[in-house]
């Protein structure tokens, strides 16, 4: 009996939930195996909770179960339920008489805010670390050393956006959601009850973290720029890895799927830039934050933890 109940106790120190989730505009996304969440806080106090049922929850097409493309699909996916909660979060800070009159500037707002990030992240992450280096002529005497170069660059921009965006209030408000949503998945897969005092005593650090993830993309991404000429001029050295994008993020993928199963020191190498990284994109949550991820996550956790295995 003593050895029964010592094994159920470990499992439960082990289990590694597929329950993952995403800070919005004061408010927490979350994502189960058969159900999807999002809660937010509404200006006047109360918890806004809207539920789903995730498509093909039990039976996920084949692209989202072969390694590699599964990456890939899994990433774009991720964006656009994440984008469109993200407007959804922010519609509903909107006080309801406003709401009609301010609806189409806040789409219009959201969708060009959208477009700039991704030729802001493009201009940032593929290019000026390109140009950089190319002014610096003995760093591209040799391909490696350009690529190993580019990536520190890349690295050095990525941990000082982030840095700085961490300076602006509402982005510091969103990390704080960030860190209640770590905390409260934390609580799930230690198997205690889901209460606003056993949360709080969790770490706010996860290695399943999309910030551990986009880190492990700009690592992994040095490695097959190596394989660029280094006679390629910026533009066509941009075009590289732009076209092995797909690859790189479906490797990351399957690298922080190892990290969240595993506890050894390979994926405790892996996780550790990813979890210092979290020091700057979460924040310690209060009690009210701490409230929207645990509704956030209740409808997501499946009756049959089995399900629930990452």
């Amino acid at each position: 009996m003593a050895k029964e109940q010592s094994a159920e106790k470990l499992k439960e120190q082990l289990h590694k939930s597929k329950i993952g989730g995403q800070a919005l505009i004061e408010g927490i996304m979350m994502k189960g195996p058969l159900k999807g969440a999002m809660a937010c806080r509404l200006p006047n106090g109360e918890i806004d909770l809207e539920v789903w049922d995730e498509k093909n929850g039990k039976n996920p097409p084949w692209y989202r179960k072969v390694p590699l493309v599964r990456g890939c699909v899994n990433f774009v996916l991720s964006m656009k339920d994440g984008y469109r909660c993200m407007m959804k979060s922010a519609e509903k800070q909107v006080e309801e008489e406003e709401e009609e009159e301010s609806g189409v500037l806040m789409n219009v707002v959201m969708v060009v805010s959208l477009v700039l990030s991704i030729a802001l992240a493009f201009g940032l992450f593929l290019y000026l670390p390109k140009w950089t280096v190319a002014l610096i002529k003995p760093l591209t005497a040799n391909h490696i050393i350009r690529s190993i170069a580019e990536g520190l660059v890349k690295i050095i921009l990525f941990v000082a956006y982030m840095a700085v965006t961490a300076l602006m209030k509402d982005i510091r408000t969103t990390y704080e959601y960030h860190g209640a949503e770590h905390k409260t998945i934390a609580c799930h897969e230690a198997h205690l009850p889901l209460t606003v005092e056993n949360v709080r005593k969790q770490k706010r650090f996860h290695p399943r973290c999309g910030t551990s993830f986009i880190f492990i993309v700009l690592i992994v991404s040095i490695f097959f720029a190596c394989f660029i000429p280094k006679d390629f001029v910026v533009w066509q050295r941009v075009l590289c890895s732009a076209c092995t994008l797909p690859l790189v993020v479906g490797i990351s993928y399957e690298f922080i799927r190892l990290a969240g199963r595993c506890n050894n020191c390979f994926t405790r190498a892996l996780s550790a830039p990813g979890l210092l990284l979290q020091r700057i994109t979460t924040r310690e949550p209060n009690d009210k934050q701490i409230e929207v991820a645990i509704a956030a996550i209740t409808p997501c956790i499946p009756d049959d933890l089995s399900e629930d295995i990452w």
